[in-house]
């Protein structure tokens, strides 16, 4: 949280102490709270423009020839992709396998699923996102 958010409060119970006429006090009260919500449009647009200059990168790395700047995505999807197959498909029928082949209890290594699900949730969710725009017709 801003400093400037935490000091609202004490300055206006100082307001109401300085400032006894309760017309000129709602004023300057008034006047804090435009400069608040000046401050807080302030940071939005801040935070708006970064997120615009990052999506230009992105845009730039995407249409790059070179395929280690523009397949990071997509090979940290495949990643993704084949660490949950390998996960839920091929190390339980492996272990299932080599158990019954040879007697005894298969261990094999485990991925950590919940690293994996916040990468790929994420790349998931970004990809709804840009097809719903798609499909709007916002973005093309």
């Amino acid at each position: 949280m801003p400093v400037w958010l935490a000091l609202i409060d004490p300055i206006s119970k100082l307001l109401d102490r300085l400032i006894p006429d309760p017309d000129a006090r709602a004023k300057a009260q008034l006047e804090l709270v435009k400069e608040e919500n000046a401050q807080a449009l302030q940071e939005l647009q801040i935070a708006a423009q970064a997120d615009a200059n990052q999506v230009e990168v992105n845009k730039v790395e995407a249409a790059n020839e070179n395929l280690f700047i523009s397949g990071w995505r997509p090979a940290v999807g495949w990643c993704c992709a084949l660490a949950f197959a390998y996960s839920f498909v091929i190390q339980p029928l492996l272990a299932f396998a080599i158990s019954n082949s040879t007697g005894t209890e298969a261990i094999l290594p485990d991925f950590d699923m919940d690293a994996l699900n916040t990468v790929l949730f994420g790349m998931l969710g970004i990809s709804t996102l840009r097809t719903v725009e798609k499909v709007r017709g916002v973005k093309k």
